[in-house]
């Protein structure tokens, strides 16, 4: 978008110092960086040219956030509280560049094996092939096409009657799925990172998504315990152990600077990067305070100079 168009759109994207655009440069092609949705006005002047709510960015931030030089990722966080209609994700599809690539979420009703208004009461929809395919995979296929870049079904907190119960129907459920994406499968339970998990991972080439998270164990951790051969990795990075997600918004809003920082969380996530061939990373603001300055962080931590050709 020219100069002249952005005067006149909701929103533009911010310029960026020659720092950053420096990096852009020096990091590998199979690296695709996000973040945790986009709508945050805090990040004016960072990522937006202007003020503006978040309504505004909702709707119309996406393009702007897209033209970030590091972005070339961002997580779909709205899809796990309800799935949305193929034509709503087409609108995503066509606000970002070609080599840009979507995280998905799945909608929690797959992932919680109880009911949240009746936390003792089944939930008939858990690990529901039919309705993931039809609800699900089906308009993230149609609306998102080649720009659908991985399908998380992140399984919050919650207490499972028999794991090898658990394990073996996540088995069956990814079996049934098409593989015509990227499957990851996020825990919050650390119990369920047994040898049976790993071998449901490889046997229906799904894959593990390492996450910094207070109910799970450090990154390096969680990549010994799964050992990963998978060609695509996904690492989010969320929340550091001694903060909960209210503590954290409320400390570090309106996430405009690093108020925390986590060397050791980048560290291990810049060396599982460095090692794979294909990796997207996606931050949320309250891992640091800013889920743009950590990904500059990030960045430069795995910034490599451009060869010259001779």
């Amino acid at each position: 978008m020219s100069r002249q168009l952005s005067l006149f759109a909701p929103v533009g994207a911010a310029a960026q110092p020659k720092e950053v655009l420096k990096l852009s440069a020096g990091l590998a092609d199979g690296l695709y960086l996000g973040t945790s949705s986009w709508s945050f006005p805090g990040w004016q002047g960072l990522v937006y040219d202007r003020k503006t709510s978040q309504t505004v960015l909702a709707r119309h931030g996406l393009n702007a956030y897209a033209r970030h030089p590091l972005f070339r990722s961002v997580s779909i966080d709205r899809t796990f509280y309800g799935p949305m209609r193929a034509d709503e994700l087409r609108d995503y599809r066509d606000a970002v560049p070609e080599d840009f690539r979507f995280v998905v979420k799945a909608h929690e009703l797959l992932t919680r094996a109880r009911t949240k208004d009746e936390p003792r009461s089944e939930n008939p929809l858990f690990l529901d092939a039919a309705y993931a395919n039809e609800e699900v995979i089906g308009p993230c296929i149609e609306g998102l096409g080649p720009k659908a870049g991985m399908l998380v079904f992140q399984f919050p907190p919650q207490r499972f009657d028999s794991v090898p119960a658990f394990v073996e129907q996540l088995g069956r459920f990814l079996q049934a799925l098409p593989p015509k994406l990227d499957y990851a499968v996020e825990l919050r339970n650390p119990e369920v990172l047994v040898p049976d998990y790993v071998s449901v991972l490889a046997d229906t080439g799904a894959t593990h998504c390492l996450n910094v998270h207070p109910t799970m164990p450090p990154v390096a951790e969680q990549r010994r315990s799964v050992a990963d051969g998978s060609a695509t990795v996904l690492l989010r990075w969320m929340l550091r152990r001694n903060q909960t997600y209210g503590d954290a918004k409320e400390a570090f809003y309106p996430f405009d600077k690093i108020a925390e920082r986590d060397d050791a969380s980048r560290d291990a996530i810049a060396d599982v990067c460095r090692g794979a061939k294909r990796a997207f990373v996606i931050v949320n603001n309250k891992a640091e305070g800013s889920a743009p300055l950590s990904l500059q962080r990030l960045a430069e931590a795995l910034y490599s100079p451009p060869s010259v050709s001779a």
